[in-house]
This record gives C-alpha cells, structure tokens and sequence, in this order.
C-alpha cells in the first residue's frame, strides 16, 4: 500500500469513528498529506524533480501532462484542505460529509495518477 493510500485509509478510519475533539482537522490533514503524497510519487514517476516544486506549482504542471481536468480536480481538492486545514477563531470545523467530499476527490485523483 503506498503512503497516499494509507493516508486516505487512515482518514476514513476517523471519517467513520467521527469521535469527539479534533477529528475533523486531523482528518483534513490526512487527506492533504495524501494528496501531497500522491503528487510527488507521480512526478517521481513522470519527471524527476517536479516533487521538489510546491504543491501549486505541481498542480498547474499537471494541466501539461494529464490535462485539464485532471488539473482542475486536484486545484478544487488542494484548495478545500488548504481552507479546512487552516483554523480561524471564528469558523466552523469541517463537517463529516465535506470531508467525505474531499477524500472522495482525493481518492478519484489517486486513482487517476497511479494509472
């Protein structure tokens, strides 16, 4: 199992515990290590050296290599954990069923990138 897909798994696993306290940023971290993961093996894999850019960076390159789409998916996914994994004093956690949302997103792009 690659880290990516352990990320994600251990994401469900409190997605679907739902305890009390910090779950939800925990969770959103998860999933953003994921996606993280996802993008470096995938350069790795494609074009050396692309890993070591930043995750912005990674994402508009993908427009190039695995199109429009692809790039768009992983733009909305990034975006959506940058701001659930940001705490403001006055804004809600994220919800279950946004995080479900975005693990969703996650595993698609995963999915889209390993293949």
């Amino acid at each position: 199992m690659t880290r990516s897909a352990q990320y994600l798994t251990d994401a469900d696993g409190l997605l679907r515990t739902g305890e009390q306290g910090l779950w939800p940023r925990a969770t959103a971290f998860l999933i953003r290590l994921a996606l993280e993961s996802c993008l470096d093996d995938y350069w790795r894999r494609v074009q050396p050296g692309v890993e070591r850019c930043d995750t912005r960076t990674q994402i508009l390159c993908l427009t190039h290599y695995r199109g429009q789409e692809t790039s768009r998916l992983a733009a909305r996914a990034w975006a959506g954990l940058s701001r659930a994994c940001h705490y403001h004093g006055y804004e809600l956690s994220p919800t279950a069923s946004e995080l479900r949302a975005l693990h969703n997103e996650v595993g698609a792009l995963l999915s889209r990138l390993s293949s």
